[in-house]
């Protein structure tokens, strides 16, 4: 089909999904109801946008709803550290697929305090760390905010307070993984001070209009504003790849085959170099923790209009 793709496919796409959902209810997958404020999201819900090279973004679904983008705002952590500390941020962070839930400490005992990657949670608590140094945490809090805002051109986007506050009262593990960090001199700051920092990040709301704006710089569009340098990008394009759906992610790059990150919110973005940004969100999750209709629909979309990078 080419890359010319078009809004009448993406309403057929949401169409396909609420049939497929319809027929077979455990397709929409189930929310993440450890944390208290996600687990009365209705399930049955589906939108998708794609922000093309020629600066249109079509979209079709729930695509003016908001959502929680949880582990997705990694990408834009992990770009905000790549673009101030550079390469030295990997001594602290390596950036092998894990292989275990996002949540384990299993690696980080085995492995003495250094995470696997940047995108599971402890690798994530790690980069949230580095960017806190010497700063206080609303100014951190304050410039992350202010990257997402810049990447997709677009103010109108907050935090979700409630859902940080969800995700700080049953936050056991993660409070266990940065007092396991910290033991290895590897948090170097206070872990109620990072991890404050860390739930905020994660309850950024956005619809998938934002989010597939958002992604546009780590697709290199003509339209994208130029916030990190090319060769971050593609160090950032290369841990998706690898590491961005968790331990599912050798099944999404051999079905999909397309850089991404995914979200316990239901959240998908999606990277086409010179392509295009794709954001999908469906809140209910396969075992991985990614979404369970939103990654067939990747698949979808990635065999039917030949975007995957492996040709």
């Amino acid at each position: 089909m080419g890359n010319r793709i078009s809004e009448s496919y993406l309403q057929a796409l949401v169409g396909e999904a609420h049939e497929r959902g319809a027929a077979h209810p455990d397709y929409w997958g189930m929310v993440a109801d450890y944390i208290p404020e996600l687990a009365h999201i209705k399930r049955e819900q589906f939108a998708i946008s794609v922000a093309l090279e020629d600066g249109h973004v079509l979209s079709s679904g729930d695509c003016d709803t908001g959502f929680s983008i949880q582990s997705i705002s990694k990408v834009f952590t992990l770009s905000i550290a790549l673009g101030r500390i550079g390469d030295s941020l990997w001594k602290r962070v390596g950036r092998e697929p894990s292989g275990n839930p996002f949540d384990s400490i299993i690696r980080l005992e085995q492995e003495k305090g250094k995470p696997r990657n940047p995108f599971i949670n402890a690798g994530a608590i790690v980069t949230t760390d580095a960017l806190l140094s010497g700063h206080a945490p609303k100014e951190t809090l304050s410039e992350i905010i202010q990257f997402v805002r810049n990447a997709a051109e677009d103010d109108d986007i907050h935090i979700n307070k409630k859902v940080a506050a969800s995700e700080k009262a049953t936050g056991y593990r993660n409070l266990a993984l940065a007092h396991y960090l910290r033991s290895y001199d590897n948090l170097l700051n206070e872990p109620d001070f990072t991890l404050g920092v860390y739930y905020h990040q994660c309850a950024i709301q956005m619809t998938t209009i934002q989010l597939a704006r958002a992604g546009r710089f780590l697709a290199g569009l003509a339209d994208a504003p130029r916030l990190i340098a090319p060769s971050k990008v593609r160090s950032l394009n290369a841990v998706m790849m690898t590491c961005g759906q968790y331990d599912g992610s050798g099944e999404f790059a051999y079905r999909v085959g397309l850089p991404s990150k995914s979200g316990v919110g239901g959240g998908l973005l999606i990277i086409a170099p010179r392509k295009g940004a794709i954001a999908i969100w469906s809140p209910g999750l396969n075992e991985q923790g990614n979404s369970k209709m939103g990654t067939w629909a990747a698949e979808r979309l990635s065999r039917d209009w030949d975007w995957g990078v492996f040709g």
